[in-house]
């Protein structure tokens, strides 16, 4: 479990402190393209979750993101005996993430996005790393997932 805490800060520090360079680099609405027509840094703000959705919902989701916690380190602690190194990176992850957004709801009332991607004509919605972790640890948990079912 451990292991699970240590990989979780690191995370949560490369998701802050990206967000703090947007912070002190950018205003909010600034773009730089990074590679033409597929990838910009562009200064986002976003007070709902993933899509825009749920606009003004922080204290819906600083509890939900609190219980949800909650549930995952009983899990991890009742589990603590069969977790693997892939279940360590994949918990990680998703702590860290899910800590990561926490912080910018506690903090400043709103999550920093920056990460703007533009797929096929269509322009992704703007997230961040700790959006990107979250995401990676509930793939990793999938496959976790589809691999012991089968």
């Amino acid at each position: 479990m451990i292991y699970i805490i240590i990989f979780s800060i690191i995370f949560i520090f490369l998701d802050q402190l990206s967000k703090y360079f947007i912070l002190n680099d950018m205003n909010l609405g600034d773009s730089k393209e990074i590679i033409t027509n597929f990838f910009n840094i562009t200064s986002h703000r976003n007070r709902g979750a993933a899509w825009g959705i749920l606009q003004d919902s922080r204290y819906f989701f600083i509890v939900t993101t609190l219980i949800f916690l909650i549930i995952l380190f009983y899990y991890i602690y009742k589990q603590r005996r069969k977790i693997t190194k892939f279940d360590v990176l994949t918990f990680s992850l998703v702590v860290g993430g899910a800590i990561g957004n926490f912080i910018d709801r506690i903090v400043r009332h709103e999550v920093i996005d920056f990460l703007d991607f533009r797929l096929f004509g269509y322009d992704f919605p703007i997230f961040n790393l700790a959006d990107t972790f979250i995401c990676v640890g509930v793939l990793f948990l999938l496959v976790k997932i589809y691999k012991e079912e089968n």
